[in-house]
This record gives structure tokens, C-alpha cells and sequence, in this order.
């Protein structure tokens, strides 16, 4: 802006055009005062010559010239696309008649002074259009200015732009590694959680039934169940984050949700010396929900509510009708919750402090889970309390649909599946040996003819040399995977009506839209609940497809 004031200080220049050197001395003489460039020309040739050289402001030009007159030089000069608005004024002693003054404007002039002149009033024509002239260009040099900075603005914002666009390149790459890398861990976590369980099993229906060995077992499946948990979360940290958890509605009496989670939660509670009081009304509440993820909505709430309740607390979970809406409580009488705390509880990642109980473990995700899966639902999530040491009070509400499904199925637990059941020809594929003859035992104390391979290819060939009737496939397998090996054993006419069983750690939602596709009967997820193992290869193909 400096620049631009002193150019606006800057002299113009003035072309004085006459034939005759007095009256060029006179002009510049009574122009003086104004401080610009005066510039001489005695014939209008030269005046040309000034104006190709020189960005001329204001032109006075005497209207009888030889050679090249006033009129003609005017007419010259305004069809040159540079000089459109430089001002000409015309000086005549001669041409004074209305006519005169018409043709003088008609070519171009802005002013038309009759002599003699008066001193004061053609200096002061003059300097307006001088200063009019100053300005203008004053304003071209602002324009340019303006148009340098937007054009260097805009080049800094494009480049923001593009380093933006590679940024956003950079983070979905390294958001797409981290699911990949989540989806492997939890893979690579439920592999060894597998034959654990199986082995556990096995112990189980060998061992005495001493009372410490019995409670072993429970710890080592209460601490198996909560690993199996903590892999969930992490794939569902991974499905928040991209939008991409889904629901599956369906009619259901929430009584039965509520049982399920109760269920589920009761070794928990019982190991912890905690009493839980179930309320459910004696009438269906029906709901439209995704039963797997509400019962994992009130089992984290009652887990949530475990791990803060001293031995000898109470937790309660009531079920409730109201106006159009059921009503869904978890209280406790356990650590509370400070006031600071309540607005962050249902924050991802925030873990809870109390300052009277120690830290309790897990990811500090399970309450923004149910959060997020509650409004998935058009419902609400509220949390109370009224302190520290005083308890706490977390209610669902959810609106009411028309119509019941059936209950939801109560699984037993593993210990109590029956031993006897009809004998089936197995096959138990998985590239981890002790996953494979663990699962393969516990089929075997039930009746069942086993065998086992550690290769898709070697599955596939064994399928139908032995003709079994089900095969529990893993999906990371060498030479063929689980996949291949599923389209492989379905292209064969004998292996149309064989169940087929995906056994996998893989467990996303394109991880069992794959399963489909390859031909499989069912996806279940490492460690599997082996009620559901059994019903399935119990149930013949046709059922599940």
C-alpha cells in the first residue's frame, strides 16, 4: 500500500500541442502551478510521436494546426486503443462557433477553451482531469494489486487444498490399515481363545467333580467370555468410527432380551458376591430391535454396573410399560458417579474414576456403544446419580412396536449340552492343530464320527472320500482358504447337501457376506458357542440355507 500512495503522488503527463512556440511557452507557463509533466509538440506528427512513447494524461491541443489540424490529431488519438480515455481539450481563436465546439466533442474532445485564455480556469480544467486521470489509474493499480493477491490466494488455497486432499488420502489409508490391522488382532486374538475353550470343555466332562475344580472352570470361561468381548469392541470401536454398524430389526418382546442378558451376566455377578433383582412385567413388551445388539445393550449395562458394586451390593434391572415407550432400568448401589462425570460417561474411550473403587479394566467404550445403538433405535439413554458411594441409575427408553416375535432362545451353558446325540460324519478343517483336535475331541465324546485337515486343498479332497455330512471350515486355511475351498466342495454334485460351517476369527460383516457367497450354511465366530455348534450340525442343510 506504500507503493501504491507514492504512485498516486506521482506527476501526469500534459502533451501541449501548437504550432507556435509562443503559445506553448504561455500554456506551460499557466500549467506550471500544477506541479505535472509538461511535454511539447509543435505539429501534430510529433504529438503522435509523444503519445506512442508516452502514457499521456491530458492533451491540449490548438484546433488550426498545418499538415494535421485539431480535429484530425483528436480523431487519431481516440481510436488508439490506449489512449480511450485520455483527456482532449481544444484551444481555438478561430473555431469559437457552436458547430465548431460540436465537432470538437464529436471527436473526442472533454473540453473546448476559446482564446484569449483565461489562466485560472484552463488550469484548473486542466488539473481535474488531471487528478481524474491520477485516480483512474490509481484504480488500475489497485485492481492490479487486487487481482495479484487473489491470484496468489488462490494459489495458496489450492495448494492447501491439494495438501488437504493428500491428508485426507494419508488418514483414509491409515483409517483402512487400522481396520485391517483390527480385523487381523482380532482374528489372531480368537485363534488361541478357540482351543482354550474346547479344552476346557474337555477338562470339564473328564475332571472330578470337585468344588475348587469346578470353580476353576468358571473362572477360566468367565475370563474367556470377557476376552471374547473385548475383541467385539474393538471391531466395533472400527465400525463407529467409519459409520458402518448396522442394525437388524425384528419384532420381539423385550422380557426375553432382558432374560438373555441377565442370563449372560449371572456367573459375573455371582463370582463378584453381587445379588441381581430381575423385574419384568407380566404382559409382552414388544419392540422392533436388533435383539443380538439390545441384549448387548443391557448386558453392558449390568457389566458396567457389576464392576462398580462392592460384594454384598445390589444391582437391579426392571423392565417397564409406559405411554407408548418401554422403559428399561439398570440401578446399582455401587461406586456413583460425581456430577463432573455424568455429561462424559457415554464419551468413546472415557473411563470412569470415582475415587472410591480401583480401576475396573475394558476399553471405555461399552457405554458409548450403548449410546450409540439405543438412538440407532429412535431411543434414549440417561444417567443419574446422586454421588459418590450412593449408586447409580441408567434407563433406556425405547418406543413400542405391534407385534411379538417368538422368544428369544435361551443357550445353555456349555457344560450343560447333552452328550448324546445322533452320530454324524464331521470333518474339522483348521491350519491350527490344536484348535482342530480339540474341536474334534469334544465332537467325538458326543457321538460323532471326526476327522480332521489342515489345508483347504487336503478339505476338499477328504470330503469326498469320506463322504462326510458336515464340514466346520476355517477361512484363513494355506493352499486353498476357507472360501475357495467352500465353491470348490459346492461345485461338486456331491457336495450339494453337505453343511457347511464357516469356523473363523474373521467375523465383519463382509467377512460373513463372503461366507454366503462361497456356498456356507453358517459363519460362526471363534470361540463359538458350542450349543449353537451343535444345533447346527444336528440340523440338516436345507434348514439353514
Amino acid at each position: 500500500m506504500d507503493t501504491l500512495a507514492m504512485r498516486a503522488r506521482e506527476p501526469v503527463n500534459i502533451l501541449l500541442v501548437d504550432d507556435q512556440p509562443g503559445k506553448l511557452l504561455s500554456y506551460e507557463a499557466i500549467l506550471a502551478p500544477l506541479g505535472e509533466n509538461l511535454i511539447q509538440a509543435s505539429s501534430g506528427k510529433e504529438a503522435l510521436e509523444h503519445l506512442l512513447r508516452t502514457d499521456i494524461a491530458v492533451v491540449l491541443i490548438d484546433v488550426c494546426m498545418p499538415e494535421l489540424d485539431g480535429f484530425e490529431l483528436a480523431t487519431m488519438i481516440r481510436e488508439h486503443p490506449r489512449y480511450q480515455r485520455t483527456a482532449i481539450i481544444f484551444v481555438s481563436a478561430v473555431h469559437l462557433t457552436d458547430i465548431d465546439r460540436l465537432r470538437g466533442f464529436e471527436c473526442g474532445a472533454v473540453d473546448y477553451v476559446g482564446v484569449p485564455v483565461e489562466p485560472e480556469i484552463l488550469r484548473a480544467r486542466v488539473g481535474v482531469f488531471a487528478d481524474l486521470h491520477r485516480k483512474t489509474r490509481q484504480l488500475e493499480w489497485l485492481n492490479q494489486e487486487l487481482e495479484r493477491r487473489v491470484a496468489e490466494r488462490t494459489s495458496e488455497l489450492t495448494a492447501a487444498a491439494a495438501r488437504l486432499r493428500e491428508s485426507e488420502a494419508a488418514l483414509r489409508d491409515r483409517d483402512r490399515r487400522k481396520d485391517e490391522f483390527l480385523a487381523m488382532l482380532a482374528h489372531e486374538l480368537r485363534n488361541p481363545l478357540a482351543p482354550i475353550r474346547n479344552v476346557v470343555e474337555l477338562l470339564r466332562q473328564h475332571a472330578a467333580g470337585g468344588r475348587e475344580v469346578r470353580w476353576s472352570y468358571e473362572v477360566i470361561e468367565r475370563q474367556l467370555a470377557h476376552l471374547s468381548r473385548l475383541v467385539d469392541d474393538l471391531l466395533d470401536v472400527s465400525r463407529i468410527t467409519r459409520g458402518k454398524l448396522e442394525l437388524r430389526p425384528e419384532p420381539a418382546d423385550f422380557r426375553d432380551i432382558a432374560r438373555a442378558a441377565a442370563e449372560a451376566i449371572q456367573p459375573s455377578v455371582a463370582a463378584r458376591g453381587v445379588l441381581l433383582r430381575v423385574s419384568l412385567p407380566q404382559v409382552p413388551v414388544p419392540v422392533r430391535a436388533d435383539t443380538v445388539r439390545m441384549t448387548q445393550v443391557v448386558l453392558n449395562l449390568l457389566d458396567n454396573a457389576c464392576k462398580f458394586t462392592p460384594p454384598g451390593g445390589t444391582i437391579g434391572l426392571t423392565v417397564e410399560l409406559e405411554a407408548g415407550r418401554v422403559r428399561i432400568a439398570v440401578a446399582d448401589t455401587g461406586a456413583g458417579i460425581t456430577e463432573g462425570e455424568l455429561p462424559r460417561l457415554f464419551q468413546m474411550f472415557y473411563q470412569s474414576d470415582t475415587g472410591t473403587a480401583p480401576s475396573q479394566g475394558g476399553l471405555g467404550i461399552g457405554l458409548a456403544l450403548v449410546k450409540l445403538i439405543v438412538e440407532m433405535h429412535r431411543g434414549t439413554v440417561e444417567a443419574t446419580s446422586a454421588g459418590p458411594g450412593l449408586g447409580s441409575e441408567f434407563v433406556v427408553r425405547l418406543p413400542l412396536a405391534e407385534a411379538v416375535r417368538k422368544p428369544i432362545e435361551h443357550r445353555p451353558a456349555a457344560g450343560g449340552i447333552p452328550l448324546e446325540s445322533p452320530g454324524r460324519r464331521i470333518l474339522v478343517v483348521d491350519d491350527n492343530e490344536d484348535n482342530a483336535e480339540s474341536l474334534a475331541m469334544l465332537l467325538r465324546r458326543r457321538g460323532h464320527e471326526v476327522h480332521t485337515a489342515h489345508d483347504g486343498e487336503t478339505a476338499v479332497a477328504l470330503a469326498e472320500e469320506l463322504g462326510v455330512e458336515v464340514v466346520l471350515l476355517d477361512i484363513g486355511l494355506p493352499v486353498l482358504d476357507g472360501y475357495q475351498a467352500a465353491r470348490a466342495i459346492r461345485e461338486q454334485p456331491w457336495g450339494k447337501g453337505i453343511m457347511l460351517v464357516a469356523v473363523t476369527g474373521w467375523g465383519q460383516e463382509n467377512d460373513r457376506q463372503r461366507s454366503r457367497e462361497a456356498g456356507f450354511d453358517a459363519h460362526l465366530v471363534k470361540p463359538v458357542d458350542l450349543a449353537e455348534l451343535m444345533k447346527l450340525v444336528l440340523a440338516p442343510a436345507s434348514e439353514t440355507r
